[in-house]
């Protein structure tokens, strides 16, 4: 059994270690005996997106994001299909923005998004950064009682995402900033789509997300099983010492 992870614009759209999120998704694979077919694909490159597992685009600037929204937009119709044919996608902060409606600069000038997600993104005049903690949302992220129920990650983005009526946050923050440091929401949760600002890179330190992403796309494939447990002790400890760390902080 494979499974196909591409990985979009990785030369251009690789902040803060988000290529970490290929590594652990390929690596949680290999561990179950499943083979991961990673492709990378960048500006002008066809793309099947139908025929894809996993889809992930990682953070970058403005001006990558100006330039690499063209590239996609001939691609809209192909990826809003397969997006409603239950392609699984991650998409780190500035891959989240694109996917929304639009980006409003500073200057008040609008870089349209491809409008797949019901969130718009507009510039603030500071920026939010720093570790986050966020308190899942049990009915969005399947979460039962054997996984870990937060998210932490690092965040470093001036953008301020708000969310429409169609879509769901990933969870409730409960240190740091999140989508725009006002409702309390971070990321963003349509279909198998998964939008977040949590870079570090976000799977390493989170391998519950790491495995239902893979669980989702076995799904999609019509194999309806749960994963074969790993031996996560040294992961979760991690990640409850960094809530642990953070939360006293706060």
């Amino acid at each position: 059994m494979n499974l196909k992870i591409c990985h979009l614009y990785p030369d251009l759209l690789d902040l803060y270690g988000d290529r970490g999120n290929i590594l652990t998704l390929a690596s949680r694979c290999r561990w179950r005996g499943i083979e991961p077919d990673i492709q990378q694909a960048s500006l002008g490159e066809d793309l099947d997106f139908m025929s894809m597992d996993i889809l992930f685009i990682g953070g970058g600037s403005d001006r990558e994001q100006g330039l690499l929204v063209q590239d996609l937009m001939r691609r809209e119709d192909e990826l809003r299909k397969a997006i409603e044919n239950g392609l699984v996608v991650l998409a780190i902060c500035g891959g989240y923005q694109m996917l929304g409606k639009y980006y409003q600069m500073a200057n008040g000038e609008r870089i349209d998004g491809l409008g797949i997600l019901d969130v718009w993104t507009i510039a603030g005049t500071k920026r939010l950064i720093g570790n986050v903690v966020v308190e899942l949302n049990p009915t969005i992220l399947e979460v039962d009682s054997q996984r870990l129920k937060t998210l932490v990650g690092f965040e470093n983005h001036s953008g301020k995402t708000h969310l429409g009526e169609e879509v769901s946050p990933l969870g409730k923050v409960v240190f740091g900033n999140g989508n725009n440091g006002e409702d309390s929401g971070e990321g963003v949760r349509y279909l198998n789509v998964f939008g977040t600002y949590l870079h570090g890179p976000l799977l390493p330190k989170n391998p519950h997300l790491a495995d239902l992403l893979l669980e989702l796309a076995l799904k999609r494939r019509g194999i309806d099983t749960l994963l074969l447990n790993l031996d996560d002790r040294l992961e979760e400890l991690a990640h409850k010492v960094m809530v642990k760390r953070l939360l006293k902080q706060a």
